[in-house]
């Protein structure tokens, strides 16, 4: 049923670039555990045990927070058509922000979002399959565009603002390293 590789297969690597959603868990020593959905055109598979993905604005920066501390992070995705399939990627992540040099050697690998905070850059130590049987079948319809939508009316001022206002400390109260 599943197994465990420490690469990215080109048949996994097919199936990451063909889904529509991931799910995204990281968690500090203490505190929380956060699993965030993510979608859009925002992850690259760039090798064999490297993936990168592109963080948009939202409520909270969880993710940011957790990794400054323990940088473990699990990417998970889920077949909801086709042949059953759960895929993990486990490994050590960095970001980088919009002042780092590495965001703009990346940066044009997405579309252009105005919202776009982080990029989360995963060294893939673990790929581990399992079975998917009791995943739903979903049809897909289109993305939503209401992040997107909301983010070009706050223009990069109006985002930076939010940023400060709402991104700059995790739920637990920690540094989310946005602005340092």
């Amino acid at each position: 049923m599943g197994k465990q590789t420490d690469r990215i297969e080109p048949e996994i690597r097919t199936f990451i670039e063909n889904q529509k959603i991931f799910f995204v868990g990281t968690a500090m020593t203490t505190g929380i555990v956060n699993i965030s959905p993510k979608g859009m055109d925002s992850l690259r598979v760039l090798g064999p045990n490297r993936v990168i993905w592109l963080n948009v604005t939202g409520s909270g920066n969880e993710t940011a927070t957790h990794i400054q501390e323990s940088n473990r992070m699990t990417i998970m995705f889920c077949a909801f058509e086709g042949k059953p399939l759960i895929l993990r990627l486990y490994g050590k992540a960095k970001s980088y922000h919009p002042r780092d040099i590495e965001w703009n050697e990346y940066i044009d690998l997405f579309p252009k979002y105005t919202g776009a905070r982080q990029i989360f850059d995963l060294e893939v130590n673990i790929v581990q399959t399992s079975c998917g049987m009791a995943v739903p079948f979903m049809d897909y319809h289109s993305e939503r565009e209401e992040l997107n939508t909301w983010a070009d009316k706050q223009g990069e001022s109006g985002i930076n603002k939010y940023w400060q206002n709402k991104n700059t400390v995790s739920f637990d109260g920690h540094p989310t390293g946005i602005f340092e």
